[in-house]
């Protein structure tokens, strides 16, 4: 039976290709472009610019959640956010709200956004499964821990937290085919625990019969396998995605985006040995 992964104007088949997420920061301080796209005329350049390179989805984040990062209130994130929703509602392109704030999620929502990414996965703000419910929005559900802790088998733990995350949407009333699952790479886990969370997203995906995002785009792990700096961590990103690709991800969240579109192509092509279409041999 096809599943369909719908976000805005975007109705996709799961499993026939790899979706690419696009990710703007219109935040002054996220860990590897702080700044860059944090006024409303940057933040509609680079959502252009991706989707021109060939970005499906506009992942949009007014929030650094980057460890250590200094939270800020609903109101400063707004602030930040709606200009720049402003002019992507008007590309036409499907746009996720990163953020795990009911209050600026339901804002989104109305300003134009299509689908919640929450790194709390419904679990941090209690208000954020009615929201869901009550805008039929899809919504991102991400795995995370308050603390790291090297003791525990980490797929066990990110199981048991996306029952209760599924509780949480069933409850609410969210349809589970508006849910998408997300290993939270580079948050609350150890380097060896982000690297299960790669390895067995098969295992997981199989358990919950959900689509699964990934996102490793210039994460620590990247970094700390490569020795680069955040800006210089594209290749190892592509490494990451492949791998995740290869272990069922539908959709891959990324900074370097001409470059994951070209790699998931290929990765596409040999999964289901068949060129796309206008492919030259």
């Amino acid at each position: 039976m096809e599943r369909l992964i719908k976000i805005g104007p975007l109705e996709h088949v799961a499993g026939t290709r790899t979706l690419i997420m696009g990710i703007l920061n219109v935040t002054p301080d996220s860990f590897s472009d702080g700044g860059l796209h944090s006024g409303a005329d940057a933040a509609e350049a680079h959502a252009r610019l991706m989707l021109a390179e060939g970005a499906d989805i506009i992942d949009v984040g007014a929030e650094s959640t980057r460890p250590g990062a200094e939270p800020i209130s609903a109101d400063e994130e707004m602030i930040r956010l709606l200009p720049a929703l402003g002019r992507l509602r008007s590309l036409g392109c499907p746009i996720s709200v990163d953020t795990y704030k009911a209050e600026v999620a339901a804002a989104a929502l109305g300003a134009g956004a299509h689908v919640i990414n929450d790194i709390w996965g419904l679990q941090g703000d209690p208000d954020m499964a009615t929201v869901a419910a009550g805008t039929d929005a899809p919504v991102i559900v991400m795995h995370n821990r308050e603390t790291v802790d090297p003791a525990i088998d980490i797929e066990a733990d990110m199981r048991a937290f996306f029952r209760r995350s599924l509780d949480i949407a069933e409850a609410a009333g969210i349809a589970r085919e508006n849910l998408i699952l997300d290993p939270g790479i580079g948050f609350g886990k150890t380097p060896e625990q982000n690297l299960v969370a790669l390895n067995r997203l098969a295992a997981l995906k199989t358990h919950f019969d959900l689509p699964v995002l990934v996102g490793a785009s210039r994460k620590r792990i990247v970094g700390a396998l490569t020795g680069r700096e955040a800006r210089d961590r594209g290749a190892g990103s592509v490494g990451a995605h492949l791998t995740a690709v290869a272990n069922g991800a539908d959709i891959v969240r990324v900074h370097d985006v001409a470059m994951h579109v070209d790699a998931v192509r290929v990765a596409d092509a040999i999964r289901h040995e068949a060129m796309a279409p206008g492919s030259r041999a």
